[in-house]
């Protein structure tokens, strides 16, 4: 799989927020997504995704702008569906991974109705790397 900005000098770099509580697990997603290219900024809680969120939203912060939100359905002081539901809710479109150790259907079918993808843990960093290519619809090389 080939990485995602390599598009020469120069180029936009995709943007991706990663909100996990655990932080062996978020230094683990963090280092698949810098591994295939993206830039990663990691956030320990759903509070202060909700605050990079809301500074992403700022007028002059499109250089600071979000492509994609990757959180831990469960946290401290926001779950990432709360995250999620917050910012549906105000119709921002951004695209959202949630991750979760407890797959429960419903959850699962909330997350979809909120248009945003789950992927249960534990899972491959390959599994990891299509499903944020899907959110982002970028082709995966054969």
């Amino acid at each position: 799989m080939n990485k995602v900005n390599d598009t020469g000098p120069g180029a936009r770099r995709f943007r991706v927020a990663v909100a996990e509580d655990d932080p062996e697990m978020r230094a683990l997603v963090a280092h698949v997504l810098r591994t295939d290219g993206f830039d990663v900024e990691e956030m320990a809680d759903g509070s202060q995704l909700l605050l990079r969120v809301v500074h992403s939203l700022l007028p002059r912060s499109s250089s600071t702008a979000l492509d994609l939100l990757v959180s831990d359905v469960r946290m401290p002081f926001f779950s990432g569906l709360d995250v999620l539901r917050k910012l549906r809710a105000n119709h921002w479109s951004t695209p959202v991974l949630l991750m979760t150790a407890f797959g429960e259907p419903s959850l699962g079918l909330q997350v979809q109705n909120l248009n945003a993808l789950l992927l249960n843990k534990p899972f491959a960093p390959f599994s990891l790397k299509v499903a944020v290519r899907q959110l982002l619809s970028l082709s995966i090389p054969g």
